[in-house]
């Protein structure tokens, strides 16, 4: 046997067990039965980062529209970039969570209470950097957790959070500048 060589049992193999389930339940869309007890978990950690983008494009628009200054024209536009990519944000997480077979969660109601970051009535732009820069810090902490939370469960929903939270760095990072500016 070459040295490289491994025995059967140690070889990469799919297992066709698996495979066999996933052909049930086709209506269940991906949903495989690989997800096991993991999928509703998934889910609800969805709704909770769906919450915390709608209530970060809430803030941004906000901050948008009542920043005033000498340096507000340029950073309120970049405000309404964030509030559009975080727009972008809570609607692939809302496809994600329906191909999962669950129901994204718009219900105002409760939107503040699910959400990971806060909502923010501040007239100073430094005010509003700083909370915006506070909010994507907590954003990029959640995604964080939640990136090792899933770990190899849901691959597909693992990456979409890795995207975001890269997202989120990069308006971290630049709202930092703002605030060295």
């Amino acid at each position: 046997m070459p040295a490289d060589a491994k025995p059967a049992e140690q070889r990469l193999q799919l297992d066709p067990q698996a495979l066999e389930a996933a052909k049930s339940h086709s209506d269940e869309g991906v949903v495989t039965p690989a997800y096991g007890p993991w999928r509703d978990d998934i889910v609800r950690l969805l709704n909770d980062a769906l919450a915390t983008e709608l209530t970060c494009v809430l803030r941004y628009r906000r901050h948008h529209f009542t920043a005033h200054g000498r340096d507000s024209p340029k950073i309120a536009e970049e405000f309404l970039v964030h509030a559009n990519e975080e727009l972008a944000h809570a609607d692939q997480i809302a496809e994600r969570i329906v191909q999962l077979g669950g129901e994204p969660d718009f219900q105002p109601a409760t939107l503040q209470k699910r959400s990971h970051s806060d909502y923010d009535e501040s007239q100073d732009l430094n005010d509003m950097i700083r909370t915006n820069l506070i909010a994507e810090r907590v954003a990029i902490e959640a995604y964080r957790q939640m990136v090792a939370l899933i770990g190899d469960k849901d691959p597909t929903t693992r990456r979409l959070l890795e995207q975001i939270l890269a997202v989120e760095e990069e308006h971290a990072d630049e709202l930092r500048d703002w605030m060295a500016g």
